[in-house]
């Protein structure tokens, strides 16, 4: 399993930015996919989950209404489009196959993580 976050860089607060993640070695239309994040000094946390064929998503209350998941199966990508960032968005940022509505024992996977720095 490989899962290959892109997209992570600087922005401004109020500014946007998308993230993807390229996704091999297992059969993605099959699994519900999340993303995640973290912060310097603070826990991992899940931000956004989407099931397997895109139709129902579930956000972390932190991030809702600001961000919006959404996936291509034919292109076995997941991604992340974040508006209106603050600073308190500065984060690694990380594609899992972990998600929001339950722990996973047997498809725990997660990318190398994407920087992203909110600052002016």
């Amino acid at each position: 399993v490989q899962l290959v976050e892109s997209g992570g860089g600087l922005v401004q607060p109020g500014g946007s930015l998308r993230l993807s993640c390229a996704a091999s070695g297992f059969s993605f239309s099959k699994y519900a996919m999340s993303w995640a994040r973290q912060a310097p000094g603070k826990e991992r946390e899940l931000l956004a989950s989407i099931d397997s064929n895109g139709g129902i998503t579930k956000y972390a209350d932190s991030v809702k209404g600001r961000i919006t998941i959404s996936r291509d199966n034919s292109r076995n990508t997941v991604i992340l489009q974040m508006n209106y960032l603050k600073p308190d968005d500065t984060a690694v940022y990380y594609c899992t196959t972990q998600t929001l509505w339950a722990v996973r024992v047997d498809m725990d996977y997660w990318g190398q993580g994407t920087q992203v720095t909110v600052s002016s």
